[in-house]
């Protein structure tokens, strides 16, 4: 008996060994030596590493926990490179994408071939250790669900990515596809609830996508705790998903600041209403609610909002549950420059918005604003 206890915990050891070094097993690709270079040395130390150029032979062997990708997106070289080892990097539980130049079509790209983050701009020390850590899965909810709540992040920001490169390139908007994303985490809500959401989006994203990903979770979860209808609901989420879609005109580097705007800039912020309404006026698969929520997101109750200045009767329920889901999203959102509001903080501050948001829907956000 003895014999075989030992034999038992020595096997316990060797599968614990074996899972740790799993996990700290992290494989680089980039498309130039000093990139590659520069990605490696600040992981030394940290992980056990392997490395390769995107234009050298494939011969990653053993399964990595993470995967990391330095290259410009838009050499079609380099894409069809990742695309060549696209059945080893979807066994990776990170695909981390490191993008220069950032975006809106670098973002689509990225996750269109596999990215579970994408990190933008000049390589940052902080921020790519970050997106490595937490090796586990958290404690609540098994691997699996982890991963299906994971899915259904990537599925809403690759929608999102596709829907600003669209407007980008001046292509179609794929609709359904955007509406499906919103259903989807309606579903995930529904089933695990708006802190987990909350939870997983931060894990993967930052900047307008994380808001974006932010704004429909909360959205969804106030219509839920409000007992709107299917339809409504549908309504909802599919404004939340495409509320944003103006700023596609605008620069990342305006979008994701980490300053203060200047006047200009905050001018340029402030056409994005006009603008998404624009792009999607005129598409037979959006409806005048959808398309007044986006127009109208920014708009309060004693007219001191944009772009028309409207005031209270001319507000529909729709803009009104929206404006204070984007507003909470906006103070909880989780950048690496500052801290994370507490969601209590942030429905204080909505609180205090008197004459601007209408006071009943408040006070029934508050049990999503701090218990849900």
């Amino acid at each position: 008996m003895q014999n075989a206890r030992t034999t038992l915990s020595t096997v316990n050891r060797d599968c614990i060994r074996e899972k740790e070094a799993a996990r700290s097993f992290v494989h680089v690709l980039a498309d130039t030596s000093d990139k590659l270079a520069a990605v490696c040395s600040i992981l030394e130390g940290r992980f056990d590493l392997a490395g390769e150029r995107l234009d050298a032979e494939a011969r990653l062997s053993q399964l990595p926990y993470a995967i990391i990708i330095r290259a410009d997106l838009r050499d079609v070289g380099n894409i069809a490179a990742i695309k060549k080892r696209a059945g080893k990097l979807a066994k990776a539980k990170k695909r981390v994408f490191l993008l220069e130049p950032f975006s809106h079509v670098g973002i689509s790209q990225a996750y269109a071939l596999g990215a579970t983050l994408v990190l933008p701009g000049t390589i940052n020390r902080t921020k790519l250790l970050a997106a490595l850590s937490d090796p586990t899965a958290p404690p609540s909810g098994s691997s699996n669900e982890t991963a299906q709540s994971d899915d259904a992040v990537e599925t809403a920001a690759t929608a999102i990515a596709s829907m600003f490169t669209s407007v980008t390139l001046g292509q179609p908007i794929d609709v359904d596809g955007t509406k499906e994303a919103g259903r989807q985490i309606a579903d995930r809500i529904t089933q695990r609830g708006l802190s987990e959401w909350l939870a997983t989006v931060r894990r993967h994203h930052e900047g307008t996508y994380q808001h974006c990903l932010l704004v429909t979770g909360i959205a969804i979860d106030f219509g839920l705790s409000l007992g709107v209808g299917r339809a409504d609901l549908e309504r909802l989420y599919s404004a939340a998903m495409f509320h944003d879609i103006g700023k596609a005109q605008i620069p990342l580097t305006i979008l994701d600041k980490s300053g203060s705007l200047d006047a200009e800039e905050r001018a340029l912020i402030e056409t994005h209403p006009a603008a998404g309404h624009e792009f999607l006026k005129g598409h037979d698969k959006i409806s005048p609610e959808i398309l007044d929520a986006v127009r109208h997101h920014h708009e309060y109750l004693d007219g001191s909002g944009y772009p028309d200045a409207l005031c209270a009767e001319s507000i529909g329920d729709i803009v009104r549950i929206l404006t204070i889901s984007d507003i909470f999203a906006a103070l909880i959102e989780h950048r690496h420059y500052k801290p994370t509001m507490p969601r209590a903080e942030a429905y204080g501050i909505l609180c205090g918005m008197s004459g601007k948001l209408e006071k009943a829907l408040v006070n029934s956000f508050k049990q999503v604003a701090l218990t849900r």
